[in-house]
């Protein structure tokens, strides 16, 4: 790479984390998550939130600009142009990092969140995600065909009977990944017990046999959610110029890097917990990731 093309490429990846910056404001102020207020020091904001906006602009910033790196490189790789590749890179923005994200909180924070939160919370999500779309395509300049485009569309290309038995697999291995992961790095940790009012039962096999007993339904829902981290993640696959490996690799990160969302400040979760969360959550998605990438590509 030369350093003009360098120059080029850091250039628009600070331009799209500036973008993403922005969407990520928009969301929150535009989905009533936080009151304009918030920013401006008015009287009573204090009594309204324990999360200061100014302490949490260093943590969206990195968050920013991992999306921004990171959808540079898709967009970068990317066989689709224009409207098409808008409306993929919304589905997979909107679909893993809201969709997916948030069901656990449905799960597990349902009885913590305010009343609405919850809504509000998918809203953001959606106005960030239709903002980032169109404009990442429009900074990259991805509104045309590129002239030199020869290769075909060859990823997800395969027989029904393959497709059955990949999708079994992918909902299986999310289920042991979840649960190998959440167990040995998370549930191991005492700040997460706690957190959770739960205990360590000092062996995995009587862990999942206790999770069995008290909430048997939590297997079948993490099968599922495991199938919706590969629908939202098909578009990336399918669009991707790359081979197998490149597009394994593409996958596994584009599904990790939602969890540093847990870097930023959160009042509903104490730090420590989000730590132990972002490196459980990071870890195993990647691993995931990487595993449906390769079998799909």
């Amino acid at each position: 790479m030369t350093i003009k093309k360098a120059l080029h490429t850091a250039q628009r990846i600070v331009v799209l984390t500036c973008v993403m910056m922005f969407c990520f404001a928009a969301g929150v102020f535009g989905s009533g998550l936080a009151p304009i207020s918030m920013i401006t020091g008015s009287a009573g904001t204090a009594s309204t939130s324990s999360v200061n906006p100014w302490q949490a602009f260093l943590p969206v910033f990195i968050f920013s600009f991992i999306i921004a790196a990171i959808f540079y490189y898709i967009i970068y790789r990317s066989r689709w142009h224009g409207l098409k590749l808008a409306f993929a890179i919304f589905i997979a923005f909107y679909g893993l990092h809201t969709v997916v994200m948030q069901l656990e909180s449905l799960v597990f924070l349902g009885s913590r969140l305010p009343t609405g939160m919850l809504v509000s919370i998918y809203l953001m999500g959606f106005i960030m995600a239709g903002l980032f779309a169109p404009l990442s395509v429009l900074i990259m300049h991805k509104t045309v065909p590129e002239l030199e485009q020869k290769s075909l569309e060859t990823h997800l290309s395969m027989p029904v009977s393959m497709w059955v038995w990949k999708i079994i697999v992918i909902g299986i291995a999310y289920v042991i990944i979840y649960y190998l992961f959440g167990y040995f790095i998370a549930w191991k940790n005492p700040a997460i017990q706690e957190y959770y009012s739960g205990h360590d039962p000092g062996n995995f096999f009587v862990h999942l046999a206790n999770f069995w007993q008290s909430s048997p339904w939590m297997y079948g829902f993490q099968f599922i959610r495991g199938l919706l981290w590969m629908l939202f993640a098909l578009p990336i696959i399918r669009m991707h110029k790359g081979g197998k490996w490149e597009v394994a690799f593409t996958v596994a990160i584009v599904v990790a890097l939602w969890t540093f969302q847990l870097l930023i400040p959160n009042p509903m979760m104490p730090a420590e917990v989000a730590r132990v969360h972002l490196i459980e959550t990071f870890s195993s998605n990647f691993v995931f990731g990487w595993i449906v990438g390769f079998l799909l590509a």
